[in-house]
């Protein structure tokens, strides 16, 4: 399988807008949602993350903020789950509390998810197929192909994550609608780059491949999986002209920040 798992990775948009309250400022308003995980020097963002989705929540108590807060679980559970693994030589209790809130995080998962099993939201029915194989919930998720509802970036993402198994060419359409999708200004799901470039690669396409690794790079560049280097020894590796496809790739990106990325032919 054509590493099925970068399309089922948890998606988390991270905001950094200096509008944007402070983490103080809500947990003066909002001291139980705070203290459901134990601070620590360690995931600091996604603990942040994770009380604003709360926040959120429990204004709204709307299904997109069930799921996007399923999501920041999951991140949480996941960076202290190795957080966890450290060990302290004066800091003992340390590794105890980050047990403790890996464990919380699971059993929060689990609760929320129960709590949404019947849910018809098109994302909260991806969810539950693609974490609990919930066959139920593909079929209502497939049944709104094509229709509005899942004519976002996300909904297109998703629908990816399922036809990966089973169809390269509509996949790669689906990621590359996704893409046309997005408004300036929109923050965009970097793995739609990495998955890009993995179905290229995949096919050996290297070239494509190449633009949407350098693309990924270019976008996230503090991610470690893409670095220069990887990319100088890719191109060169595949005798690639590096700097014509470097060129694309600024411009292609810039296109789809600008909302103006129209889907290339494959």
């Amino acid at each position: 399988m054509k590493k099925f798992f970068l399309l089922l990775m948890p998606i988390i948009l991270l905001t950094s807008c200096d509008s944007a309250p402070k983490l103080s400022e809500v947990c003066q308003n909002n001291k139980q949602l705070c203290q459901v995980f134990t601070e620590d020097s360690w995931c600091k963002t996604e603990r942040k993350h994770v009380i604003m989705t709360s926040v959120k929540l429990n204004n709204s108590q709307q299904d997109i903020d069930k799921y996007n807060l399923l999501l920041a679980y999951e991140a949480y559970g996941k960076c202290v789950r190795f957080a966890k693994k450290i060990e302290h030589i004066k800091l003992k209790g340390k590794k105890s509390l980050r047990v403790e809130n890996y464990l919380k995080s699971q059993v929060l998962i689990k609760t929320l998810s129960n709590q949404t099993q019947n849910s018809q939201h098109p994302s909260l029915l991806f969810y539950h197929w693609s974490r609990y194989l919930d066959q139920n919930a593909l079929s209502n998720f497939l049944a709104m192909e094509g229709s509005g509802v899942l004519e976002t970036p996300e909904g297109q993402f998703n629908l990816a994550s399922y036809y990966i198994k089973v169809d390269d060419a509509k996949t790669l359409s689906l990621l590359f609608h996704a893409l046309e999708l997005y408004q300036e200004g929109d923050q965009i799901n970097n793995e739609i780059f990495s998955s890009l470039a993995t179905i290229f690669q995949g096919d050996n396409k290297v070239k494509q491949a190449y633009i949407w690794l350098k693309i990924y790079h270019l976008y996230s560049p503090e991610k470690e999986s893409v670095t220069e280097k990887s990319l100088i020894n890719f191109a060169k590796t595949h005798h690639l002209k590096q700097s014509l496809l470097d060129k694309v790739a600024e411009q292609t990106l810039a296109n789809i920040e600008r909302s103006t990325f129209k889907a290339p032919r494959f």
